[in-house]
């Protein structure tokens, strides 16, 4: 019983780490292409 309660735990924070890289990756991309992306809204906006 201890064993299924220990790989339980485990998966849980595999899913945890997964989820922690996505979202340091999304903040990397976020963080390059940011001012780009604002740029283009600024010239969309300037042009109507």
């Amino acid at each position: 019983m201890l064993l299924a309660a220990k790989e339980k735990g485990q998966g849980l924070v595999e899913y945890a780490l997964i989820l922690v890289l996505v979202a340091v990756v999304v903040i990397v991309i976020l963080a390059l292409l940011g001012p780009a992306i604002g740029n283009i809204f600024s010239n969309i906006v300037n042009a109507i």
